[in-house]
């Protein structure tokens, strides 16, 4: 089983001293489902990106803002879980932050919950 405290502490110290302000780790991998551990410093960014068929984010520390095109930002911040919109998205750390994304692939279409 992962320890996501210590992924948390090493990913960020790792996002700390990158020069991109990052780092991620792919900790479960089992078919379609696939959780990554993501560290990014402050106001540091996953430039927009499709979404996958289903998604969350687990801020395990610090907070982000997920923006939608449709103008809606969301922020959610440590301890929160948060259902990625299947819009097109960005994500920006406000601050040193470290997340659990988590998502599943290849949905049929029609089937999303």
């Amino acid at each position: 089983m992962p320890d996501l405290a210590a992924l948390t502490r090493t990913h960020l110290a790792a996002a700390r001293a990158a020069a991109n302000g990052r780092s991620t780790e792919l900790i479960v991998h089992d078919h379609q489902l696939r959780q990554t551990v993501i560290a990014l410093t402050e106001r540091q960014a996953l430039s927009e990106h499709n979404a996958p068929p289903a998604a969350t984010i687990q801020v395990l520390l610090g907070s982000v803002r997920v923006a939608a095109r449709q103008d809606v930002d969301d922020v959610v911040r440590a301890g929160e879980l948060a259902q990625l919109t299947h819009e097109r998205h960005a994500v920006e750390a406000l601050e040193d932050t470290v997340f659990l994304l988590t998502t599943v692939t290849g949905i049929p279409e029609g089937t999303r919950g």
